[in-house]
């Protein structure tokens, strides 16, 4: 089996050149690649890269994923974030291929408390989101083979995240202040593409299951809880921080003005996945303090 992974770069990318690996041949590609166009910011050439390689399955983990930047360059996430993923999708069914794709919570307009659906109404706040909310209707319109995973608060080992930039502020401040009116999942992009890797293998011997699905970690937390949880793994790992857990004070989303708003509620229902793939989805704390222990 053949797979084409675009996007090779990124956090989700890093670790789905790893756990594609099992399921066959992977041509990995990013914006940079010499071998076969996969610039997304040159959409129009994306369709000659998929005939070429000829893949089963096609993994796109590309995007335009700086939220407030993309308020002051709409064209641009647009063109990442649906114009570049629709015409990848075109090509994958005209060659037959399996196209999976990531979204985002985003896409909702983060009202209430319950736990998004998958068919729950839609109402982005954001370009970033109104732009993926339009990819991700791109690929399922243009695509019939598809799989479509929602996510949210992803990090990874490799590069920054949140994690690490607590860790930086707490050696260097007294004390933090945290969002703590934002709930969602911390998920790690180590497990979107464990389950993106077993997916693949299910839909491929069972073809009913390609679809929309949620996949976020298990349990919820808020910025503030994840920055307390963080600072309490280092404590434990005896590293030195001036400012202690209880030192992270709560404040609104409103202390911290930003470009494109945030929801308030990221949860994600991920009951249809568990049950299409027959999967537990861990605590969002058995990922991070594995990150942690990696990176401290």
């Amino acid at each position: 089996m053949k797979l084409l992974l675009l996007g090779k770069g990124g956090q989700v990318g890093w670790e789905l050149q790893r756990s594609l690996a099992p399921l066959g041949d992977v041509v990995a590609l990013d914006f940079d690649s010499t071998d076969f166009h996969a610039d997304f910011s040159q959409p129009e050439r994306l369709a000659d890269t998929v005939l070429q390689v000829k893949p089963d399955v096609i993994v796109n983990s590309a995007a335009h994923t700086a939220v407030d930047k993309a308020e002051s360059e709409p064209e641009l996430a647009r063109k990442l974030n649906a114009t570049a993923p629709g015409i990848v999708a075109q090509a994958a069914q005209q060659i037959g291929a399996l196209m999976v794709h990531y979204s985002t919570d985003y896409v909702f307009d983060g009202s209430g408390s319950k736990p998004w659906r998958e068919d729950d109404a839609t109402g982005p706040l954001s370009v970033y989101g109104s732009t993926k909310l339009e990819g991700e209707q791109l690929v399922a319109g243009h695509c019939k083979r598809h799989l479509i995973f929602r996510t949210s608060w992803v990090y990874a080992a490799r590069g920054g995240n949140f994690a690490k930039t607590m860790l930086r502020l707490a050696k260097e401040r007294d004390r933090l202040t945290v969002i703590d009116d934002q709930f969602g999942a911390p998920t790690g992009a180590e497990l979107l593409a464990d389950v993106t890797a077993h997916a693949i293998r299910e839909t491929l011997r069972d073809p009913g299951k390609v679809g929309l699905y949620h996949l976020v970690a298990g349990g919820e937390t808020t910025w503030h809880g994840y920055a307390r949880f963080v600072l309490e793994q280092a404590l434990a790992a005896r590293v030195e921080l001036k400012a202690q857990p209880s030192a992270v004070e709560p404040v609104p989303t409103s202390a911290f003005p930003t470009p494109a708003r945030r929801p308030h509620n990221s949860r994600l229902d991920t009951a249809k996945l568990r049950a299409a793939f027959g999967l537990e989805l861990p605590d969002w704390r058995l990922g991070v303090a594995r990150m942690l222990k990696e990176t401290l």
